[in-house]
């Protein structure tokens, strides 16, 4: 039986996985094909949380956006 503890964790590594695997694809990719990075910053003010129940935080979304490309161009 998975209890809601095993569930968060899994999901958490989920997201750490995912999280590399795009990272290194973007990376990659940048460094084929400059500009990349520049269009993905300038899509940032696009993006939103679609929660409904009240936790939803549209920058605190973009905030982690900025710093992800933020730490890809520094890659």
């Amino acid at each position: 039986m998975t209890t809601a503890s095993d569930s968060a964790i899994q999901a958490r590594q989920r997201e750490i996985a995912a999280e590399h695997i795009l990272f290194q694809v973007v990376a990659h990719v940048e460094a084929q094909h400059p500009g990349l990075l520049d269009r993905i910053e300038g899509s940032i003010d696009h993006l939103g949380d679609p929660a409904k129940d009240g936790t939803g935080d549209d920058e605190a979304v973009r905030e982690i956006a900025r710093r992800f490309v933020a730490s890809a161009r520094k890659s």
